[in-house]
């Protein structure tokens, strides 16, 4: 992935502090809607759930492309940690304050073919803010996880 903080430099910023923080670190890929998108964002510990919501500052500067990196939301300054990659080119998104703050540039395919599908939408978020990974262990055993993230490349992405 290549994050762009022009675009979203909030948004960019808390992800860097996320990744350094492994808050994404073996967390689980929660939500899969094909030809749509693919979520995750949500600690595998519930305590690392602790993240203050990021202020939208301006909307589309990018549109929702395919292979865009999204932060999902439940409306205005609701950005925390959960994001979301676009399968298909999503610009109906763009209306709703859904603004890219980076792009999956190699491996969209392992993303879209490799990871584990069949759950689709079922996976409870609360469930997974409140169990954490442990819940998902329990009801969904195949789900795909992130193993580690990390920052690679220039500072400041």
């Amino acid at each position: 992935m290549q994050i762009n903080s022009a675009w979203a430099p909030l948004g960019a910023a808390q992800f860097k502090q996320l990744i350094e923080d492994k808050f994404y670190d073996n967390a689980g890929f929660f939500r899969y809607v094909p030809k749509f998108v693919v979520q995750w964002g949500i600690a595998a510990d519930p305590k690392n759930n602790k993240y203050t919501d990021i202020k939208d500052v301006k909307w589309g500067v990018v549109s929702n492309t395919v292979g865009t990196l999204v932060y999902a939301s439940a409306g205005n300054n609701t950005r925390t940690t959960q994001l979301f990659v676009n399968f298909a080119n999503n610009s109906f998104l763009d209306k709703f304050g859904f603004t890219p703050f980076g792009k999956v540039t190699a491996g969209l395919d392992i993303l879209q073919n490799k990871t584990y599908a069949a759950y689709g939408e079922a996976p409870d978020q609360d469930k997974i803010y409140a169990e954490g990974d442990a819940y998902l262990k329990r009801e969904f055993p195949l789900i795909t996880h992130i193993k580690k993230a990390s920052l690679v490349g220039r500072p400041g992405c």
